[in-house]
């Protein structure tokens, strides 16, 4: 397409857009061993109750604190990287999750792992920024594929962190899989420093001939100098209480001395962290619609179909990592309170999950392209509910498991792709970085509490294995993952409500979209 005197611009314009399938090729390695180091830890969760003495519920912080962090840091790298590029704050993100990449190795107790977890925690926020990249240097027609092969890459990195990790902790142990990310993680940080040339937004977005002026008019209020003193910090602040209580009463309540009764719930300790949570929370609530910048935009996420898609994602992040938590412990503990087997099963039971989510990520995409986000997302949740059914039915054995769990990753893909198409589509195109750092945050807030939801129930459930005393002696019953099942059985069937609501965005803001 060709514009009257703006010939030289164009071809200007084109010349300077540097090799996006390049671009994405390194963003898919980032992406890939970011799931890789958070899988392959996956089969060591019953090496690590044993190696710490701790609870079930308390094993759900190695996970639920590298969420949390993850959940925090990623509105804050979504708008820096909007203030100062984002190579910059990548490379930066980069730095701090190789920490703690190598803090986790050196870890002798749970309070270290869960610091050097939560500072590798902030090394997920890169998935906001690597999808707004995506945004920013795809053609509109285009951006489903390369979202669709980075949800596949996510995948890949499942598949190899389960496949490697197993093997790795059964025969070295899990302080070896922490050491094998450093130099992958050192070596992409000089790949992107020498060799990655990134269109920046604001840049591209001024020197487009082809982007409306009230398009380019938005980008510079975004960009004005006081941008970064309006970083809503009390709201991160308050939405961090908020979800550190909540994941601190389920733990309360699971608690191993207090899990035979109810009077946790008298506990003065539990009744401070209620009110520390609500109030926390209504604190949030209030800030975030006085903010100029808010962490969470309140009117934005208000519309359909986006407030629909975000809870989408938080279902995802809930179903998600609730399995990560229970299957390794089910597999792993001894019979008949579980199957008996080792940390390479572990990893073999949940491959086809992960193969699965590789396969129909950029299937998903190619899907979209033929019959739209909402049926895919629609189709995603009935896979997912038929999966679940049968992982809640049968759980006895390893090859059910596999089955079922390879149905569930399908559903799971096909849920995560169409959410995320509908999310950069439904906004236009200079609150596509908001939307996704917001859509982020709560898939993230989802995965934290699944960890901690399951933990909950594998601790509350507990049952002796001899006559005598609690503690080692004590696994979770086999009625504890029916529970767990069949509670992300009903957030499936929830999904499959809300699919039916989405509605299509209003045309104007597709064409601003475009």
């Amino acid at each position: 397409m060709k514009i009257n005197g703006s010939n030289n611009d164009d071809d200007n314009y084109s010349k300077s857009t540097p090799n996006p399938w390049k671009i994405l090729a390194i963003l898919s390695i980032i992406s890939t061993m970011v799931l890789y180091a958070e899988t392959m830890l996956i089969p060591a969760i019953p090496h690590l109750i044993r190696d710490f003495g701790i609870t079930y519920s308390t094993s759900s912080w190695i996970l639920s604190s590298y969420l949390i962090a993850g959940a925090i840091s990623v509105p804050i790298a979504g708008k820096l990287s909007d203030l100062y590029g984002r190579k910059k704050v990548l490379l930066i993100i980069m730095v701090i999750y190789t920490i703690g990449v190598f803090g986790g190795s050196i870890s002798t107790n749970i309070y270290s792992m869960i610091i050097f977890r939560t500072i590798q925690g902030i090394g997920m926020s890169v998935f906001p920024i690597v999808f707004a990249i995506v945004q920013d240097q795809f053609p509109r027609e285009k951006i489903s594929i390369a979202q669709g092969t980075l949800a596949s890459m996510f995948a890949f990195g499942g598949v190899i962190g389960l496949l490697a990790g197993g093997y790795i902790i059964e025969y070295f142990g899990w302080k070896v899989t922490f050491y094998s990310v450093i130099p992958i993680s050192i070596s992409l940080i000089i790949i992107i420093k020498k060799y990655i040339r990134i269109k920046e937004q604001s840049k591209s977005i001024k020197n487009n001939p082809l982007i409306s002026d009230d398009i380019k008019k938005n980008q510079q209020d975004i960009k004005h100098p006081g941008f970064a003193s309006k970083l809503d910090i009390k709201g991160i602040i308050f939405l961090a209480i908020s979800i550190i209580s909540f994941l601190s009463l389920l733990t309360l309540i699971s608690s191993s001395e207090n899990a035979s009764s109810n009077t946790e719930f008298l506990s003065p300790l539990f009744i401070m962290l209620c009110i520390i949570c609500i109030t926390s929370l209504c604190i949030f609530i209030f800030v975030e619609k006085r903010s100029s910048l808010p962490l969470v935009d309140l009117k934005l996420i208000s519309r359909n179909p986006i407030w629909i898609t975000n809870i989408v994602v938080i279902i995802w992040g809930i179903c998600t990592f609730s399995i990560f938590q229970t299957i390794p412990v089910l597999i792993q503990n001894p019979g008949p309170f579980g199957i008996g087997g080792t940390a390479i099963d572990a990893a073999n039971i949940q491959l086809p999950f992960s193969i699965s989510s590789l396969i129909f990520g950029p299937t998903g995409g190619w899907i979209i392209s033929k019959i739209g986000s909402t049926k895919v997302i629609k189709i995603g949740a009935i896979i997912l509910t038929i999966g679940l059914i049968g992982l809640f039915i049968f759980h006895d054995n390893a090859l059910n498991l596999a089955e079922n769990l390879a149905i569930v990753g399908v559903g799971l893909a096909l849920l995560n792709v169409g959410q995320l198409n509908i999310t950069t589509s439904s906004v236009p195109v200079h609150y596509i970085g908001v939307s996704l750092g917001i859509n982020t945050l709560l898939r993230y807030i989802g995965s934290a509490i699944g960890p901690a939801i399951a933990g909950m129930i594998l601790q509350y459930n507990l049952k002796l294995t001899q006559e005598t005393g609690i503690g080692i002696n004590a696994l979770p019953s086999k009625e504890a993952y029916g529970f767990i099942f069949l509670f992300i059985l009903i957030l499936a069937i929830v999904t499959i409500i809300l699919s039916m609501l989405i509605k299509k965005p209003h045309k104007d803001i597709v064409k601003q979209a475009r």
